[in-house]
């Protein structure tokens, strides 16, 4: 199962992390696995490219960790529309393949 954690301060998101394979034998965990790691190399790009923000990644190929985060202080209204974009993406694909992907707040509240 992928994991998604999410990190928000006020309404703002300030991180996204995805760690774990969605599994190599349930059916659509190749695809869940793709779509997840799509959206979160897409976030990052996007980020850099279309609101000038830099995030700090983590990536550990071995636990399959992608993680973002903004920088401190990042007010970026156009960083929140992508992340908030993401976020959707994963959500979407979350109820589709609810047995292969969860997504929760940093607290540990489901929030799909």
């Amino acid at each position: 199962m992928t994991r998604m954690v999410i990190r928000r301060e006020g309404g703002r998101i300030t991180q996204l992390q995805a760690l774990g394979h969605a599994g190599k034998t349930a059916r659509g965990g190749n695809l869940v696995c793709a779509a997840v790691s799509s959206l979160m190399y897409t976030a990052v790009n996007a980020l850099e490219s279309v609101a000038g923000v830099v995030p700090k990644v983590v990536k550990d190929d071995k636990t399959a960790l992608i993680q973002l985060t903004l920088p401190d202080g990042c007010e970026s209204r156009d960083a929140q529309v992508i992340l908030r974009t993401v976020l959707q993406g994963l959500t979407d694909i979350s109820k589709e393949y609810p047995k292969l992907i969860r997504i929760t707040t940093e607290d540990g509240r489901t929030t799909t």
